[in-house]
């Protein structure tokens, strides 16, 4: 049975997506194309918003079965509602990757999906966790994944630099995002952004025709 994918293999099936999170002095960036596709070449929707906020300053990008990757956003989101009102304070951003890579680790013969999470908290403040298909976690400063990423890690390794400016962070998040979707045919549509700082959140949103170019298509 063909499920709706935004991951770069699900089943063994090569699929579509780009998704990301930068941090920059002050906040971090995570963001994602709209696509998503059924068999890997066939786009079954271009307005899929693979953002996903998990509690007020925490997001996480989706990637792998959409069903499966709902399902356990769904059940993180339960977790860390619980957690804020068991601690009486907002829960910090590991918690909320811990929980995805738990859920993920612990589901890894029935569920495929893995994340990106990125938030901002009194503790550490701006923070990027990788949860790897099967339940990997790592912390970076940035991140990219899907199958739109492996035509950016040139551009994102050598334009990346640590403490950028907000202005700085939103300009090289939109061109990687670009460049991606100018490259990989099943990453697409508009560009989903959203900036997380200790004011809050700010949803960004560029649509196609104002995306930046760098080659004649």
């Amino acid at each position: 049975m063909d499920r709706h994918s935004t991951n770069s293999k699900v089943n063994g099936v090569s699929t579509g997506t780009t998704i990301l999170a930068v941090k920059f002095n002050g906040g971090v960036i995570i963001g994602s194309d709209s696509r998503a596709s059924i068999g890997g070449s066939f786009v079954s929707s271009k307005v899929i918003n693979k953002l996903i906020q998990v509690h007020d300053r925490i997001f996480c990008c989706i990637a792998g079965s959409l069903a499966d990757a709902q399902a356990i956003t769904k059940m993180a989101k339960f977790q860390l509602s619980l957690h804020s009102i068991q601690m009486e304070s907002p829960p910090l951003v590991k918690a909320a990757a811990s929980i995805l890579k738990e859920l993920c680790y612990n589901n890894k013969e029935e569920l495929q999906a893995g994340f990106i999470t990125a938030g901002w908290d009194r503790k550490k403040g701006p923070q990027v966790y990788t949860v790897s298909l099967g339940g990997m976690l790592l912390s970076q400063p940035f991140t990219i994944g899907g199958s739109g990423s492996t035509y950016i890690y040139g551009y994102v390794d050598a334009k990346y630099k640590p403490d950028m400016s907000r202005e700085e962070c939103l300009q090289f998040a939109t061109n990687a995002l670009s460049l991606a979707i100018g490259r990989d045919n099943v990453s697409g549509g508009v560009v989903h952004l959203v900036v997380i700082t200790e004011d809050g959140v700010e949803h960004v949103v560029v649509p196609g025709d104002k995306l930046p170019r760098f080659h004649d298509e």
